[in-house]
């Protein structure tokens, strides 16, 4: 039996995005979000409750602050004590781990689709989703982006604006486009 094109993401192959069962399951993300981003901020608190029902898993007093978009929501899973400031994007078409304490500053983007070379099947909507796994007391500042496949590691700092399209070792302050690392003592 084939796989469905949503067994094929989840597997890390390539798969078309256009594809009812994927669009159902991004409307149903996407009806979460818009809720949460309407949400007076009192009623909503740190993380109101429609987008914490479709979210991979939430860790306590993990925040998202409005205006906040995800593709699929259901892929991305935060730590204790997450913080992502506003305007951050999360495009989840793989697992998005994000551990205890890590905080993203406003408009951090975080891409998992990469799309296909060939200009025929990206026209087609064909793509692979990797995974991105950002570490324990990680920050992120605002408006960095990063890229499918990586792994930032526990305590990095990514500078303001950076794209990081390889890993980031434990502890290291990256910046720039490509991210590359600080010597050391220097600030970003």
């Amino acid at each position: 039996m084939a796989l469905t094109e949503r067994q094929k993401m989840e597997a890390g192959q390539w798969y078309c995005c256009i594809d009812p069962e994927l669009e159902e399951l991004r409307m149903r993300a996407q009806d979460a979000v818009h809720r949460h981003n309407h949400m007076p901020p009192r009623e909503r608190g740190m993380l109101g409750p429609e987008l914490r029902s479709v979210l991979g898993a939430v860790g306590e007093n993990a925040c998202i602050e409005a205006l906040f978009h995800c593709a699929y929501a259901r892929n991305l899973f935060l730590g204790d004590g997450v913080y992502l400031n506003a305007g951050c994007i999360v495009l989840d078409t793989a697992r998005i781990e994000i551990g205890a304490g890590s905080m993203l500053g406003p408009a951090v983007q975080i891409y998992c689709a990469e799309h296909s070379k060939d200009t025929a099947l990206r026209a087609a909507g064909y793509e692979i989703a990797k995974p991105v796994t950002i570490g324990k007391d990680v920050w992120i500042g605002g408006a960095a982006i990063v890229l499918p496949g990586v792994t930032i590691g526990d305590g990095a700092i990514v500078g303001a604006g950076s794209v990081v399209t390889r890993d980031v070792a434990p502890g290291a302050t990256v910046v720039g486009n490509p991210a590359r690392p600080l010597e050391t003592g220097q600030d970003p």
